[in-house]
């Protein structure tokens, strides 16, 4: 009679406070998602967004009292003589617009290309100007758009979108990498391999399909590269050095920090508080920058923008050098445990050294 061996029993069921605890983690979890995410976009004003105004002493101070009783604290003011200084500022990025004053008529120079929040914000004082001066309302106001965004996607809604997706991928080359290749210094060559290729890749969909970027393919998708290189590359560091803990601590920091931050859909000095600086201090905020300088600037500000992405590129290497470093130590004392007395291998079962016949 054949026998068969029993089933082993089910697992039990998980007490309810693991479940419970399970439900509290994750609505934690939500909670900061939703936090992290909606927050700077709810909270997000004008506080002091750089813009000139052109014009006499006498006007250009009118035209700032008048600012600062629509919208106190709101800009922070670059005085200058003229109308060619004033777009020379523009296209320099060190301001996102200007009021121009000194024809006697006030204009507004936007550049929606650089933040079109800010632009909107411009043409509604311009709106304002019209009505002062007895226009219609329905009249066209003084505006004057001097860097746009492409006619392919005039409200910039490619850029806003592809700052994730870029965050995603620095992210996702990181966990493909350090799950799939063995060895720093290829994990490294395939992470600045996939910058250049998918900097190529994604350059193309936004600039050719999509046409939400101008100026040159080549710049662009340098810009690209090197924003998910900053990201993959110090994640991968991290990883090298602290593990699943290492990995968690970059993709908070990239995802729930940097990409909330990174004013792509606003302005940096819009975000509340001290997040906008800390944003252009993390590769998405200094990557969205970049790309805006190369595609509409033709590279002007870009400075600060390429200092922190290569800070961040440093900062990844040597964590990697790090790791790759502390590999070997770990192997030497796991080769260098401790030793078993030579009488032990007596005690074996099975041995017979020592004894006779």
């Amino acid at each position: 009679m054949d026998t068969q061996a029993p089933r082993a029993s089910a697992a039990p069921p998980s007490p309810w406070r693991t479940v419970a605890g399970a439900v509290a983690l994750l609505t934690v979890v939500v909670s900061v998602l939703l936090t992290a995410f909606a927050w700077p976009s709810v909270r997000s004003s004008l506080r002091d967004v750089p813009i000139a105004v052109a014009g006499p002493p006498a006007a250009v101070e009118r035209v700032g009292s008048a600012l600062d009783r629509r919208l106190p604290g709101g800009f922070a003011i670059t005085e200058v003589a003229d109308t060619a200084a004033a777009e020379r500022l523009i296209h320099d990025r060190e301001v996102y617009g200007a009021i121009d004053i000194s024809s006697g008529t006030p204009q507004v120079i936007t550049a929606s290309a650089a933040a079109p929040a800010v632009a909107q914000t411009l043409q509604g004082i311009a709106t304002g100007f019209a009505q002062e001066k007895g226009q219609s309302p329905s009249g066209t106001a003084p505006v004057r758009d001097l860097v746009p965004l492409p006619a392919g996607d005039p409200r910039g809604a490619g850029l806003a979108a592809g700052a994730l997706p870029l965050v995603m991928g620095g992210l996702l080359s990181a966990l493909v990498l350090t799950r799939l290749v063995r060895g720093i210094a290829r994990q490294v060559t395939g992470t600045l391999a996939f910058a250049v290729t998918g900097g190529l890749a994604v350059t193309a969909v936004l600039q050719f399909w999509l046409g939400s970027l101008e100026g040159s393919y080549a710049a662009n998708s340098a810009a690209v590269a090197l924003a998910v290189a900053a990201v993959s590359l110090s994640i991968i560091g991290l990883e090298s050095l602290l593990g699943y803990a290492g990995f968690g601590l970059g993709a908070v920091v990239m995802m729930l920090i940097g990409n909330p931050l990174s004013g792509t859909s606003t302005a940096s000095e819009m975000l509340p508080g001290w997040s906008g600086e800390l944003g252009r201090l993390l590769p998405p905020g200094a990557g969205a920058l970049l790309l805006r300088s190369t595609a509409f600037f033709d590279g002007r500000g870009a400075a600060h923008a390429v200092t922190v992405l290569v800070i961040w590129l440093a900062l990844g290497a040597a964590l990697c050098l790090a790791g790759a470093l502390r590999v070997p130590r770990r192997r030497r004392r796991g080769a260098t445990g401790p030793r078993r007395p030579a009488h032990a291998d007596a005690l074996l079962p099975g041995s017979h050294r020592g004894h006779t016949g």
